[in-house]
Formats: structure tokens, sequence, C-alpha cells
């Protein structure tokens, strides 16, 4: 009796187990499959450096802190850290990365990615390293990243990005390390960026070299920078001067033609009823 009470009890805590595994399946979280699948359409591999990352491998790509995919770190079954630099990959940044929305670190640094930085990534709340550096990103650095309040490093350097710096990213207190380095940017650096001091660290002019139209401190100031505003005002009253010159000397030249014609038309008209000798 107490053998057969025995084994049921067995019987029933296998039954129990598999129920757990029933209801919690090692699967990765749906955000995460999503994510990854996406992000991977959106990406170009010529050299084909992603080949682990398979459809099957995004339902499941966790195995405690390893993944399944090449460039992943997980932790607790999520998508941790994505590593994929210098992998010769192409294409774009898929929107749909913010849905990896337990990523602490994303590097896809030195790639030939090309398009804007989604805006969605504001959506990557634990975000403390990105690191976009040596693509080929166009359009400007979008101001909403200034939500990722953990993010601690910003590298954007050799891309080609336009406009301002965002004012908001000063409001990034974590930020230590900032690199907009080689870009197109214009406009005046934020003197929340530029002029960090105090327990924040001070970005000096080489996170901002190589964007010949941006200026301020601690780049040369606008005055510096090419022709300087009294150069230009010299310029316009120069040439404002030397138009009434030109004016001027025509005028004086039209008047003593205008004299001359005159005055020859007058010996003219005596020489003409003068009598012939």
């Amino acid at each position: 009796m107490k053998k057969h009470h025995h084994r049921q009890h067995h019987h029933i805590s296998a039954v129990f187990l598999l129920l757990i595994l029933h209801v919690h399946p090692s699967t990765s979280d749906p955000s995460d499959e999503a994510c990854l699948s996406q992000l991977f359409a959106s990406f170009q591999d010529p050299a084909h450096n992603l080949k682990n990352w398979t459809q099957p491998n995004f339902a499941n790509p966790c195995n405690g802190f390893d993944s399944h995919l090449q460039g992943a770190t997980c932790n607790n079954g999520r998508i941790f850290r994505l590593s994929l630099s210098s992998l010769s990959l192409q294409g774009t940044i898929s929107p749909s990365l913010s849905k990896c929305n337990n990523l602490q670190t994303l590097d896809l640094s030195s790639n030939s990615l090309s398009g804007e930085i989604p805006s969605e990534l504001k959506d990557l709340s634990n975000l403390a390293v990105l690191n976009l550096s040596g693509n080929r990103l166009s359009g400007q650095i979008p101001p909403s990243l200034y939500l990722c309040a953990y993010l601690n490093v910003i590298d954007l350097h050799r891309n080609q990005l336009v406009g301002p710096i965002p004012q908001q990213l000063g409001l990034l207190v974590r930020l230590n390390t900032f690199d907009v380095s080689y870009n197109k940017l214009s406009g005046v650096i934020p003197p929340s960026i530029g002029n960090r001091s105090g327990t924040l660290p001070r970005f000096n002019a080489t996170s901002f070299q190589g964007n010949k139209d941006l200026y301020g401190y601690p780049l040369e100031p606008y005055k510096n920078r090419g022709l300087s505003v009294m150069a230009i005002v010299g310029i316009g009253l120069g040439s404002g001067l030397l138009s009434l010159i030109v004016s001027f000397t025509v005028v004086c030249i039209w008047l003593k033609v205008s004299e001359q014609k005159m005055a020859a038309a007058e010996e003219g008209k005596i020489s003409h009823h003068m009598p012939d000798y």
C-alpha cells in the first residue's frame, strides 16, 4: 500500500513538472523574437556572417547567458547585448529593434549601414551603450534619445548625419562618452553638452571635429570660422563704398562725354554758318 502511494506521488510530481514546462516553455520573449527577425530582415549580409540568425533561433535565442545567435548575449532569457561590429553588414536599422526592450548594449559599428537612426530607439529604456559609428547613416540625430535615461555612451562618429546636435541630449546626466565627429552636422554645439563640468565630464574638441558647419565651445566660435562678423560687415561697407565710387566715376565720365559732345555740336553749328573762303 505504501509502495503504491509512493508511485502515485512520483506520478503526480512528473505530471506537475510537465505542466510547469508547458506553461513556461523555454522560448524567448515574443518581443525579442519580433525584434530579431525584423532586424535581420532589414540587414543585408553579403559576407554571410550571420549564418545562425535563423527563424528557429529567433524563437529560442537564449540558453542561460549564452545565445544561439552570433553577437548576442542573454540575461534571464532576454537579449541583453547585441555586438555586431565589423561584419560587413549593409541595409538599414529596423525600427523594430526597439522591441528588444531589455537591451543594454547596442553595437553596430564599422559596417556599411545606411538610412536614418530610428527614433523608436527611445523605447530602449535600459540602453546604456549606443555605438553606431563607422557606417553610412544619414538624417538627423533623434532628439528623443534623451528618453534613454541610462545612456552613458553615444558614439556616432564617421557617418553622414546632418542638422544640429539636439539640445535635449544635455539632459542625459549619465553620459560620459559622446562622439559625433566626422559627420555633416551644423549649428552651435549645445552648451549643455559642450560645457559640461563639475561631476559631469567635459567633452573636448575631438568629440565634435570634422563637422565643418559646427561651431561653439569646445570648437571655435562662429566669428573665427571662415569670415568673421566684422569681416562680413567690412566687406559689405567696402562693396557699398566701391559701388558708390564706381557710380560716381561713371556719372563723371558720362557728364564729361556729354560736355564734349555738346561742345562738338556747338562747334559744328558755328562752322556750318560761317562762309567758305
